[in-house]
């Protein structure tokens, strides 16, 4: 069993506390945020131990590990007290707003040997993970071409004074909504190197974009179109996907469907000429507490299971979450030209 700390009780940070709360190898035996509302329900509802300032909380509670669930401005100087005290650390994505300060924690991480992981979900749903095998086999020949897109309705109106609101806050869609897609791109194509005609447009934000459109090209020489909008109201909620053109063939693919279209049958994968639909429910990961999708869960199991075992997996590292930051910040720089 080991000691959980959550920092940061927004909305994420109010799920992983259930997550965590739930799990059989975990005790959640505290939390912290700055919310007084928050903390008192906590105080009211459980017997967890109640904090408003962190560097307390790890201080007294003899941690084995803590999730970071503030919002992005705060990452830096709270993870980094946290793997200074030798404590293995799971942080929201994105993972930080400079990338110098990434390149810090990255290096500390690995200095003391502690295990690490980024909020990046889409890598524990089985349909993205299957679109990341089938392409590793070369299931559609040489690639092409791809689009990475996500849409949802969190921006609808004019809106203002919240961190959503701020860059300095790590808000805008960019941070908050592109960099699911980034990661994937990054994860299943591989690293994207330039980014070329980026456009970031305001629609109903001030200060922040509202969606980010830029052809991106990767370290092999394949390219790209990232399209993302956080202001589509034809959308009940944020959905993400990618899209992998091939010399044989084609795959679409969401958080709930695997569209497959070969040229050719292939007896290996046992698919067949044409069009195959494959679900989420094929390739969903089993675990014990269901909330939100069972992604959420998984990435904290996968996180607590190394931390039982002192050990460091290759899905969702700091290293990585850092070069997702890497990538927005080429994002950014290309569309000052």
């Amino acid at each position: 069993m080991i000691r959980a700390g959550i920092i940061g009780l927004g909305k994420m940070g109010l799920s992983h506390a259930a997550i965590v709360g739930s799990h059989p190898e975990a005790d959640m035996v505290s939390v912290c945020d700055t919310s007084s509302l928050v903390l008192d329900a906590f105080r009211k509802f459980s017997k967890t131990n109640v904090y408003s300032d962190y560097k307390k909380m790890i201080d007294a509670e003899k941690l084995d590990c803590v999730v970071v669930a503030t919002p992005t401005r705060f990452h830096y100087p709270i993870v980094k007290y946290a793997l200074g005290k030798g404590i293995h650390t799971f942080c929201e994505k994105p993972f930080s707003l400079k990338p110098e300060e990434g390149q810090e924690l990255v290096d500390l991480a690995d200095r003391f040997h502690l295990v690490n992981q980024v909020g990046y979900h889409n890598h524990f749903i089985g349909t993205f993970r299957e679109l990341k095998r089938l392409l590793k086999s070369k299931i559609i020949g040489d690639l092409i071409h791809f689009t990475g897109e996500a849409y949802g309705p969190v921006v609808t109106k004019e809106k203002g004074g919240t961190w959503r609101s701020n860059p300095e806050e790590g808000g805008g869609c960019l941070y908050d909504y592109a960099s699911h897609v980034i990661n994937l791109i990054q994860e299943i194509l591989g690293k994207p190197v330039r980014a070329e005609g980026t456009k970031l447009k305001q629609f109903y934000s001030k200060d922040v974009e509202d969606s980010v459109y830029s052809i991106l090209t990767l370290e092999d020489g394949l390219t790209g179109v990232l399209s993302v909008n956080w202001s589509d109201e034809t959308y009940r909620k944020m959905s993400t996907s990618l899209v992998v053109l091939g010399k044989k063939g084609k795959i679409i693919c969401d958080a709930t469907e695997l569209k497959i279209y070969l040229k050719e049958d292939n007896h290996a994968e046992k698919l067949g000429k044409g069009w195959t639909i494959r679900y989420i429910t094929d390739y969903a990961i089993p675990v014990s507490f269901y909330l939100r999708g069972e992604e959420y869960s998984a990435q904290i199991d996968n996180f607590i299971k190394c931390v039982l075992s002192r050990k460091q997996t290759d899905v969702n590292t700091f290293r990585q979450g850092l070069y997702t930051d890497k990538v927005i910040e080429l994002i950014i720089a290309d569309s000052k030209k």
